[in-house]
């Protein structure tokens, strides 16, 4: 499996009382990894809702695998992207196993229903983000933190070529948060995944991800590898915080 390009051109998005994207362009090839950072209200979630298409941008153009976002058909759309959400609401009872079969629901037939393959997938997607010890429990009943994971499984099992994750390592500890970024490495550089995932984290984000996007006020003000992005006088400005107080991976 081959990853998709990702290209955003000049996005613009206003809100009634302000503008949260001005003119973000962003152009990422196939497997390329890219943390998207900034503080709050900077435009990260609002780009990964636009990207996604649950926000439509007052204007520019999102294309995916060099076509736009808008001439997508729904089911192509699903199999062609993966959304991981900072936090997924179950509203009723669910088996762990049940809900990453969901990742699934694109590739199904629409009268035989899952296939060997479909179960196949959700195997080794269970398999892969290491949460067999949870099969069989009710999702609600799982910490902030397994519930995640369950997600990041669910997308996995999707088998996108196109995978957004906002605030995937939210609720994780550390021993956690360090297994999603690996596998989410491993998805781009072994599966050919495109992956772009906001993050809070400047520390882990620079330790994990070869190009960093950093916005501010709806723009972009830096875009490049952690130590060209995060230099301490950017630290000190745009996050308002000593940068001695930030580890930044180097390169």
């Amino acid at each position: 499996m081959s990853g998709a390009t990702l290209e955003v051109r000049s996005l613009l998005v206003d809100y009634a009382v302000r503008r949260a994207l001005d003119t973000v362009g962003l152009a990422m090839p196939p497997g390329e990894m890219v943390g998207l950072l900034g503080p709050n209200g900077a435009g990260k979630s609002t780009l990964l809702r636009v990207v996604s298409g649950t926000l439509r941008p007052t204007s520019g153009t999102v294309l995916i695998g060099g076509v736009p976002l808008d001439e997508y058909e729904r089911p192509a759309l699903a199999r062609m992207m993966a959304v991981v959400p900072g936090q997924a609401a179950v509203p009723f009872a669910m088996r762990v196993e049940e809900l990453v079969a969901l990742g699934r629901l694109p590739h199904e037939h629409p009268l035989l229903g899952p296939r060997a393959v479909d179960r196949a997938a959700v195997e080794a997607a269970i398999e892969r983000v290491s949460i067999s010890h949870l099969r069989g429990r009710d999702v609600r009943e799982l910490s902030l933190g397994e519930r995640q994971l369950v997600v990041v499984a669910m997308a996995v099992a999707q088998g996108a070529r196109l995978l957004l994750l906002d605030e995937p390592t939210v609720h994780l500890d550390l021993h956690h948060q360090v297994a999603v970024m690996e596998l989410l490495r491993d998805l781009s550089t072994r599966d050919g995944v495109t992956v772009l995932a906001v993050m809070h984290d400047v520390s882990l984000a620079s330790h994990f991800f070869p190009r960093l996007v950093l916005l501010s006020e709806g723009s972009v003000v830096a875009d490049g590898t952690p130590g060209v992005v995060l230099t301490p006088a950017r630290i000190r400005d745009i996050y308002r915080v000593d940068p001695s107080l930030v580890a930044v991976a180097p390169g």
